[in-house]
């Protein structure tokens, strides 16, 4: 069992920069794959990065790549996802899931914190 946290949210303008945190609870953080993704109004929840069990393999949509960075502190039990060159279309509910291994389907992860909103502002 796993319990998570997603902290680091908040509004910034075009062109800035945030981490978000995922902070774990639970025996078997270190041994999960992790991944990120974000809910906008009115659509459906979308796989934003991906890193696995040890950070040795990462993933990103191709909206982010370049601009977003996944790791992890297994140490910390904790997940990050560095946000830079932010724009008004990454608004939205992000959040942090953990699954036996790294994948961009929701269905894949049985584990989820309640979000942290992110608001890009033009």
């Amino acid at each position: 069992q796993v319990q998570l946290v997603e902290s680091g949210g908040g509004s910034v303008q075009a062109g800035g920069s945030l981490r978000l945190s995922c902070a774990a609870s639970g025996r078997t953080f270190s041994n999960a794959a992790v991944g990120w993704f974000r809910q906008a109004p009115g659509k459906e929840r979308e796989f934003v990065a991906g890193i696995s069990w040890n950070g040795g393999s990462t993933n990103y949509v191709d909206s982010v790549k370049g601009r977003f960075t996944i790791s992890r502190d297994n140490a910390r039990d904790t997940a990050y996802l560095q946000m830079n060159s932010l724009k008004p279309e990454d608004t939205a509910l992000y959040y942090c899931a953990a699954g036996r291994s790294m994948s961009t389907m929701t269905s894949r992860y049985p584990y989820w914190g309640q979000g942290t909103q992110v608001t890009v502002s033009s």
